[in-house]
């Protein structure tokens, strides 16, 4: 049985943690178990970069035989990370992978003798964790009781190379989207369903990034 610690920054990714992703690693022995950022109580919001690195070296420490991860948005991100800014001409992947990079070398360096280099896999969402969603709009729209809004959902998928490269704007990032289009929507209910119905193996095959993180979860040696 190989363990993954995962922090996450709200009640949203909490939930794709626990009731999407680890029932899809379950195959290849692996044991997701997320970790809310921040206090207990927390709710997520914002996640500035002081906050992740405590947690993170926090578990890496605690919990010796296991690996830690993340599952953070790159849209909102909040200060002070390794990496930032970033060129605003770089391909959006790249963009969160020098983020991820730097992130990793930063929390290597500060506790080296934790086996960092092995054990921390950083991963940032591209832009958002709804992003996922639109990798099957009709499906999205399905789950959530709004078939009328499939031919939306779309249409802004299509405006796209993939789902993760919808825009990290405030008035037309991925949720803002959906909640323009059904403002009744809610994150942690409303997500999680319709994540459910989209599917890991949808989401893997529309998403590049996601599916990159997905592998080197389901690659991991035992410790």
């Amino acid at each position: 049985m190989i363990r993954v610690n995962i922090v996450v920054e709200g009640q949203t990714e909490e939930s794709f943690v626990s009731g999407v992703l680890a029932p899809a690693l379950w195959s290849h022995q692996i044991y997701l178990t997320p970790i809310l950022l921040g206090v207990p109580g927390h709710k997520g919001g914002r996640p500035n970069y002081d906050r992740v690195k405590k947690d993170v070296i926090l578990y890496l420490k605690q919990d010796a035989k296991a690996y830690c991860s993340t599952l953070l948005d790159y849209y909102g991100l909040g200060h002070g990370f390794p990496g930032t800014p970033v060129a605003e001409n770089l391909p959006n992947v790249a963009k969160a992978e020098q983020i991820e990079r730097a992130v990793k070398e930063d929390i290597c360096a500060r506790i080296p003798e934790f086996r960092a280099d092995i054990r921390f896999v950083p991963y940032i969402q591209l832009h958002e964790y709804e992003g996922l969603l639109f990798s099957r709009p009709q499906v999205f729209a399905t789950a959530i009781n709004q078939d009328q809004l499939a031919q939306q959902f779309q249409q802004a998928r299509d405006n796209f190379p993939t789902p993760e490269d919808i825009n990290d704007d405030p008035l037309s990032s991925p949720s803002k989207r959906i909640l323009a289009a059904y403002p009744q929507y809610s994150k942690v209910l409303h997500g999680t369903v319709a994540a459910q119905a989209v599917g890991v193996a949808a989401m893997r095959q529309e998403c590049p990034h996601f599916r990159e993180w997905l592998d080197r979860l389901a690659g991991l040696q035992p410790l």
